[in-house]
């Protein structure tokens, strides 16, 4: 007898073929260009590397140089300019010389929103997650 792996979130479907056409065409014409996508999915794709979120993370604390953020994160400056140099091309990550020293901060409060976000959405999933096994 053959077991089937057990499933957490098994993911529910139609029984029945139906398009409900209104809903389609509805969000048919709010769905963003897929250039303007796949632009979204390449933002996106800076919140997925750790350092980057700790720079970022950092940054939303406060406008810090690069060796503040060195010393912070124990990490070689090479290495945070590097991730430094992709957040600003991207326009997520702004700098401003004074004197010798070049301060970073973020470019603007969106970014320090999504980074909030996402926390926020972690610990509810956290709560949820306690509150079910407290529950058994």
């Amino acid at each position: 007898m053959k077991k089937e792996p057990f499933n957490l979130n098994p993911v529910e479907v139609c029984e029945a073929r139906v398009i409900h056409c209104d809903v389609v065409q509805r969000v048919k014409k709010r769905m963003p260009a897929e250039s303007d996508l796949d632009e979204l999915a390449g933002f996106y794709k800076l919140f997925g590397d750790p350092t980057r979120l700790s720079i970022l993370w950092a940054l939303s604390e406060s406008e810090m140089c690069v060796c503040d953020i060195c010393a912070l994160l124990e990490m070689k400056q090479p290495a945070v300019s590097h991730q430094l140099k992709t957040l600003k091309q991207a326009r997520v990550v702004r700098s401003r010389r004074e004197g010798k020293v070049v301060y970073y901060s973020l470019d603007d409060d969106h970014i320090r929103s999504l980074l909030h976000f996402g926390i926020d959405h972690l610990g509810e999933s956290e709560q949820t997650e306690k509150n079910i096994h407290a529950r058994y």
